[in-house]
């Protein structure tokens, strides 16, 4: 909008020219001004262009009042900055538009999403008024336009580029507060001895000093549209578009002030209309950027949260414990970086598929250790008496192991015929899949790898009112050998092995049937046969109890020991294999 300024001049007392007798008019000159003020701030990348043309550059991630003015109460306009590829450089990453009244935030985010407080808004090239704000939304970015009395206030935001303008009566320039008002008073880092011709290197920025741009100069400065395009892209490397998106400021600016359209800039610079990653939605630890195969953008980590993970060379790996679930959480964008698609991840079986989170973006893979294990093989810590210091495995290892079904073979050695003094009795080793004793495992029996299996040791021609029999140890071995290379305690002293948390003994030296139970494993990185070991001994009850008493921690009270009358103690073995 125009006003037409006409300024008349007169030259007095003259000769009488036609029927004009008074003052003549000399000559009239017609003027077009502008009838109101513009005032445009700039942020872009790292770096803040206030209204006063002045440049300076974000370093942290903080949040930052960008403007406020009492020309349009009730309003506030605050940016935050993130980290992207790099931890050294943030880069603008949102804008909100807090509402005084009715205490509201529109958070115009990453991708031309918008959200009003929690609820994610559907936006068109139709404006819409929400809270005395019209939102829009075209394939440039979103558009939120704010009045009051002769002002309007119009925030453009693209994903990376966020231009607000005010607009105003003539002579009547707004007052601002916030970076746009003074961009140097937070940060006291003014870049005004930071120019392109200082370092006689512009990184590329020197185009908008170039044709078509040259046609824009008039109406906006270039100078500090270079100065902010040199200071990012001298230490930040040229991709996501970055490039672009000074020239898009400048040309955005340009139009703003005129009716120039600088036609041919893009094609020039090769940059496309289209906002950058528009539609494209990241979560909050990650940013969208050029895919490095070429193919279009994908959602790339954010530095500082992707160190975390790659100071341990890990794509995350955290395993989370509720009863009996187990869920494995990786990172998605890291998955990315390695070319691994998370679609393609699977335990052993590959029924159990990872899932991804449609909004944070992390990867989990979640398996039941007792109704549906997927094939997992589970490790637990390391037995004081273990030699070589192996490990049974219970819990999940990555990457696959075999598989996990187990086959108790109940025919070798699992009866022991025993002769001790004038005792002769045998010794019976039996398994069961329940606490009751009721469901025998057989030859034929499936057993998986952590199912909790029950044990019965009975003694057979023994009288059990004068004599017990106490399961002194149990252990699990690799061979037939007591003596063997690997072994596990399971019973120690006649005491659970207080390492094994699933290890349980239900019932020793009260009788001549003893019962324990633990969860089925097999040794870390041996697939063979197990053998598992019991040494029996035989208690005169008389008047001393035979049943172990045994501390929390497992061991036995020395005062609670029970006197054996055992001349030779009894082995009997059973074994399963994979």
């Amino acid at each position: 909008q125009h006003t037409i300024i006409m300024l008349t001049f007169y030259l007095s007392n003259t000769r009488q020219i036609g029927s004009y007798t008074d003052d003549v008019i000399l000559f009239t000159y017609l003027s077009l001004v502008p009838s109101t003020r513009c005032t445009l701030c700039t942020v872009t990348g790292p770096t803040v262009i206030d209204i006063h043309g002045h440049v300076n550059s974000v370093q942290d991630r903080c949040v930052y009042s960008l403007i406020k003015t009492p020309s349009i109460p009730d309003i506030q306009v605050y940016t935050t900055f993130q980290e992207r590829r790099r931890k050294d450089v943030s880069f603008l990453d949102r804008v909100i538009l807090s509402l005084d009244n009715p205490g509201v935030n529109i958070y115009l985010e990453q991708g031309g999403k918008v959200q009003l407080d929690n609820i994610t808004m559907a936006l068109n090239a139709t404006a819409q008024l929400v809270h005395s704000v019209e939102l829009s939304k075209d394939q440039t970015g979103v558009t939120a336009k704010m009045s009051h009395l002769n002002y309007t206030m119009t925030v453009f935001f693209d994903g990376y580029t966020a231009q607000i303008y005010i607009k105003g009566p003539i002579g009547q320039a707004p007052l601002v507060e916030g970076l746009c008002g003074n961009s140097s008073r937070p940060f006291n880092l003014l870049l005004s001895w930071y120019t392109a011709d200082a370092f006689h290197i512009y990184c590329g920025c020197n185009v908008l000093k170039e044709a078509p741009f040259t046609a824009c100069h008039s109406n906006i400065d270039p100078e500090p549209y270079v100065m902010a395009c040199t200071n990012t892209l001298c230490k930040y490397p040229a991709v996501d578009g970055l490039s672009c998106q000074f020239l898009e400021a400048y040309a955005r600016a340009c139009s703003l002030y005129s009716n120039l359209t600088l036609d041919g800039w893009r094609s020039n610079a090769n940059c496309y209309p289209q906002a950058f990653c528009q539609d494209r939605f990241c979560s909050a630890h990650e940013f969208c950027g050029e895919n490095s195969n070429g193919d279009g953008t994908r959602c790339y980590c954010r530095a500082l949260f992707a160190s975390a993970y790659t100071a341990q060379n890990s794509l995350g790996g955290v395993v989370n414990c509720s009863s009996n679930a187990r869920t494995l959480t990786l990172v998605g964008c890291l998955l990315e970086d390695q070319g691994i698609s998370y679609t393609n991840l699977h335990l052993y079986e590959k029924a159990c598929l990872a899932q991804m989170d449609p909004v944070t973006h992390m990867v989990t893979i979640t398996f039941d250790i007792e109704t549906n294990p997927c094939g997992t093989i589970i490790k637990v810590g390391v037995s004081p008496l273990l030699s070589n210091s192996q490990q049974v495995t219970r819990y999940m290892s990555l990457p696959y192991f075999p598989p996990v079904v187990h086959s108790i073979n109940t025919e070798r050695s699992s009866v022991a015929y025993v002769t001790s003094g004038v005792w002769n009795y045998t010794v019976t080793m039996m398994a069961y899949t329940d606490p009751g004793h009721t469901q025998a495992v057989g030859k034929d029996t499936e057993v998986h790898l952590n199912q909790k299996v029950w044990f019965e040791l009975k003694a057979d021609g023994l009288d059990d009112k004068n004599v017990a029999l106490v399961t002194d140890s149990c252990f699990a071995t690799n061979t037939p050998s007591p003596n063997s290379s690997l072994i596990y305690d399971l019973i120690m002293n006649g005491c659970a092995n207080p390492t094994d948390k699933t290890m349980t003994v239900e019932s020793n030296g009260q009788g001549t049937a003893n019962y324990f139970s633990f969860n089925m494993f097999q040794f870390y990185g041996n697939t063979g046969d197990i053998y598992l070991q019991c040494r029996l001994n035989l208690c005169l009850k008389e008047n001393n109890s035979c049943a172990p008493s045994c501390n929390p921690n497992g061991r036995r009270r020395r005062s609670a020991m029970s006197k054996y009358k055992d001349e030779n103690p009894a082995m009997v073995i059973m074994a399963w294999s994979t």
